[in-house]
């Protein structure tokens, strides 16, 4: 056949296919629009689904009537005007691709006022691009997009919607996502005319967090820890979960950057290194994050529904990404309230040290640490209150005459496994062999940093086979291995020799390392393998090393392990993921025995 040119609808219908997936897609679409005007209120009716009906309404800017044809012709915007402008992207939308993509599939009505007309301009589209007739019409300041029978003249694609109630959870989901974007919007949803959400803005902190407790659920607030990082021009605030607060699934995981919500393995990497030795095995962190950076180091447009985007400096926002949570995770000790931290957190006053630990200093008492950690199985709780009775004694002179620690005084050690410790608040139960092993594990790793890793020359040289581009990259990486106590050099195009080895590894299968380890560089722009590799290693020591479940502790010992976990970074969990200690209020003590009441 001869080469023809393709109707506009059909072109438009081809652009929608990559636009508009299923309804949630066309209300994406619409409410980044009312984002890019300035709205102030959206209001997002929904009926059958989105398959019948999707009106979306704003207060926002307005159209003006000369524009309204234009707003609904391909690759027509106010957003961008040069290749400049599409270098640094700072708008939700900026291809003009989705108003008449969405009317070449479904019946679409535009009506639209600016600030300063006499009356609003109506306009009907059905992805033609022609016979636009214009008419008045007496609608407010703002937008109204008005979208019916979704995919109604592309019958197969309507086929590949699912259930009016499936649907429907999709655009549900996408609003919540898109309010903590935006906390200064309000937004109300309605399905089948009845209101589903009703979201108002949020300026204050306070409100921020209601919003984010309203969609994510009160617990994610009370086990979360509020962040506010800035570095070589990038800034990450939000709230990330702590680790005992996790799930199976990454349902709960929100990124945004500079306010577009996005998917990104980078982003996805850099948090998984950073809870990768505190998060129990199989289990997914929980955040809200909002990475702010110049539009001109991200790219925007590498994906055509804009859910991935394209760092230029992919390695620089690896590490702070990763430095951030790091830095956030290690900071939760004990006297630290989950809530926040910040990049200038400030020090804390210190105790003069206790008598049977010289070295050792206690951090402040704040108000209830660790709000999470009073989530107890009840088999705890009764053992609390079943051996709270028969271990008395009131604290020692000396500590009385002191503000007790964040961890209190040991009084007890329940079935030589859990230390009980009397607090100003409450009890503490510790979970003394997890305790001491984190504790441990610390001190191995720091150790492992402080100085040159020791290297261990190999009897036998290990050849290992590689592409040449992976050898390229271990050439020029050769300092990296260095450091880390590799001896590795290239000796033909596509062959790499392995000298010398990290003598902590040992017996490890040194070649698939480097070749794992040169994968990540080649895909992320680093590796944390060979550190990943060490640290399983001194977690394994640790655990050997840490005091043993019913090994009896004296009251000396316990003092000892509680302070030495207020000055250890990452001590709510083991090296394994557990929970190292849980606390009781005195409120929740007086719950259990019904006092007051």
């Amino acid at each position: 056949m001869r080469i023809h040119s393709l109707p506009i609808q059909l072109v438009n219908q081809i652009a929608a296919g990559e636009v508009v997936e299923r309804p949630s897609s066309v209300v994406k679409e619409l409410v980044e629009n009312s984002f890019d005007a300035g709205a102030g209120q959206i209001t997002i009716d929904v009926e059958q689904g989105g398959a019948r009906l999707i009106k979306i309404r704003d207060d926002g800017c307005g159209i003006i009537k000369e524009d309204l044809p234009l707003a609904l012709s391909r690759h027509a915007t106010s957003k961008i005007a040069t290749l400049k402008d599409l270098e640094q992207v700072s708008s939700m939308g900026f291809r003009g691709e989705a108003l008449p993509s969405i009317s070449s599939v479904a019946r679409l009505t535009l009506i639209s006022r600016t600030g300063n007309a006499d009356c609003a301009w109506k306009i009907n589209a059905d992805g033609t691009e022609q016979g636009f007739d214009i008419q008045p019409d007496p609608h407010p300041q703002g937008t109204t997009v008005d979208v019916r029978d979704l995919f109604y003249n592309t019958p197969a694609r309507r086929k590949f919607l699912k259930t009016e109630k499936t649907e429907f959870a999709h655009i549900e989901t996408l609003i919540k996502r898109m309010a903590l974007s935006r906390f200064d919007i309000g937004f109300t949803l309605a399905h089948n005319q009845r209101e589903i959400l009703n979201l108002r803005p949020a300026a204050t902190g306070i409100e921020q967090e209601q919003r984010i407790a309203g969609i994510c659920g009160s617990e994610f607030i009370e086990n979360s820890v509020k962040i506010d990082f800035e570095a070589s021009g990038l800034k990450l605030t939000g709230w990330v979960g702590v680790p005992t607060f996790s799930r199976s699934q990454q349902d709960m995981q929100f990124f945004y950057v500079n306010g577009r919500l996005i998917r990104d393995k980078l982003v996805s990497h850099a948090v998984k290194q950073a809870y990768q030795d505190v998060l129990f095995h199989g289990r997914q962190p929980v955040f809200v994050l909002y990475l702010t950076l110049d539009p001109v180091l991200v790219d925007v447009n590498a994906h055509p529904a804009k859910l991935e985007v394209r760092f230029r400096e992919g390695r620089l926002v690896h590490d702070f990404l990763f430095s951030a949570l790091h830095r956030s995770l290690a900071d939760l000790r004990p006297g630290h309230n989950v809530g926040q931290v910040s990049d200038s957190i400030s020090p804390q006053p210190e105790l003069e040290s206790l008598p049977l630990r010289s070295d050792l200093k206690a951090k402040s008492v704040y108000s209830n640490p660790y709000p999470h950690q009073a989530l107890l199985p009840l088999n705890v709780e009764e053992a609390v209150k079943t051996y709270a009775l028969l271990y008395p004694p009131p604290l020692q002179k000396q500590q009385q005459s002191r503000e007790a620690p964040p961890l209190g005084y040991a009084i007890a050690h329940l079935h030589n496994i859990y230390i009980l410790s009397e607090t100003a608040t409450g009890i503490i139960l510790v979970d003394a062999h997890a305790a001491h092993e984190r504790v441990t594990y610390e001190r191995l790793k720091q150790q492992f940093q402080a100085g040159p890793v020791p290297s261990q020359p190999l009897l036998l040289p290990i050849k290992i086979k590689v592409s040449s581009a992976e050898a390229d990259l271990a050439e020029q990486e050769q300092e990296f291995f260095s450091l880390l106590g590799f001896e590795l050099n290239r000796s033909g195009p596509e062959t790499l020799i392995l000298r010398s080895t990290p003598a902590l590894l040992g017996n490890t299968d040194m070649e698939t390392l480097i070749r794992d380890v040169l994968a990540d560089i080649s895909e992320h722009g680093a590796s944390s393998r060979i550190q990943e590799q060490a640290n399983h290693i001194l977690a394994t020591i640790a655990c050997h090393g840490a005091v043993r479940a019913h090994r009896r502790l004296s009251i000396d010992e316990m003092n000892a392990l509680l302070r030495d976990m207020e000055q250890t970074e990452r001590i709510g969990q083991c090296n394994h993921g557990r929970p190292t200690w849980i606390e009781l209020s005195i409120n929740d003590l007086d719950k259990f025995f019904l006092r007051g009441q």
